[in-house]
């Protein structure tokens, strides 16, 4: 696990958030926090009663304003958080924002046979509890998986192997490379100045380093500043760690990508094909770089491996 990221477990009641959790401490030599009993230290009752007395909604409201307030921490923590708690569409963006968010995914049969004999979990004091676990479930699949950086299927696994999983896969960095205008034509525009590699070789080229680091590398590219600058402020939410852009045209005059670029406190490296110094007066100016960590120019589409290879050594 990396210096500076919380690690969130969500899923189903039953999957082993809280016990994990508490393992999780011990190895990784973290504090542990448990979402539902900070609310119910709060709040000075069980779920159950809270449930009870003053309904789910307000406990899905005591839920959110908690998710807000731990996002504004600094310090370094494990939280293991109810299983309703991703269900909410804010919920989720705020435990994206919160750290890594790893998924404990689990078969109905499972949970029914952990739980048939626990009475302090409301949602299953009914009839028919499988069938209520099953229904469950599948309407909150959608949202968990939404807001996963990992999933991890605990059915089959012991715990041991579960910590091994969780461990290996959070030490993964996770990237994001943006592409401006006209970069998809590589290959067919100026090739003496951008190479007849076509855009394709550089997506596979990246995929290939993504592999060989044990990074999760994701690209996007577009025409579009509008767009881009909407996938800029996407990275804010979704746990990105670092950005490396090639804003093509727009890094001599676009104020608005400056300005999203500036709102991310990741590492970001502005990246060139070819060399800005020794080509057109405006070509010489950027308006993004001085909003960066590093600006790589002349490399050709090395100059990309580069950037992933300077954050992952900053990070």
């Amino acid at each position: 696990m990396r210096q500076g990221r919380n690690l969130i477990l969500i899923g189903f009641m039953g999957s082993g958030k809280t016990s994990l959790g508490l393992k999780l401490s011990y190895k990784l030599r973290m504090a542990v926090e448990d979402t539902d009993k900070l609310i119910e230290r709060r709040e000075k009752m069980s779920v159950s009663d809270i449930f009870a007395e003053r309904g789910e909604e307000y406990f899905r409201e005591r839920e959110t304003a908690l998710l807000q307030e731990l996002t504004e921490q600094k310090s370094q923590r494990i939280y293991s958080v109810g299983g309703g708690t991703p269900v909410r569409e804010k919920n989720r963006e705020l435990l994206k924002k919160l750290g890594t968010v790893v998924y404990l995914r689990i078969r109905p049969q499972t949970v029914y046979e952990r739980l048939k004999n626990d009475t302090t979990r409301p949602l299953l004091q009914c009839e028919d509890p499988l069938s209520r676990i099953s229904q469950l479930m599948e309407s909150r699949k959608e949202a968990y998986e939404a807001c996963a950086d990992l999933v991890i299927d605990v059915d089959d696994l012991g715990m041991e192997e579960i910590l091994e999983k969780i461990i290996k896969e959070t030490d993964r960095m996770k990237l994001l490379v943006i592409n401006g205008p006209n970069i998809n034509f590589l290959g067919i525009r100026e090739k003496s100045v951008y190479g007849t590699q076509d855009y394709q070789y550089l997506l596979e080229m990246i995929q290939k380093k993504a592999e060989s680091t044990g990074n999760d590398i994701t690209v996007f590219q577009s025409n579009h500043e509008g767009a881009i600058i909407d996938r800029i402020q996407e990275a804010y939410f979704d746990g990105t760690e670092g950005i490396i852009i090639n804003p093509g045209a727009y890094t001599h005059y676009s104020y608005a990508i400056r300005d999203a670029l500036a709102s991310i406190t990741v590492p970001k490296v502005e990246i060139h094909i070819s060399d800005i110094t020794r080509r057109e007066d405006f070509r010489k100016v950027s308006v993004t770089a001085p909003v960066c960590d590093k600006q790589i120019y002349g490399q050709g589409l090395d100059g990309y491996l580069q950037a992933i290879d300077f954050i992952v050594n900053h990070r």
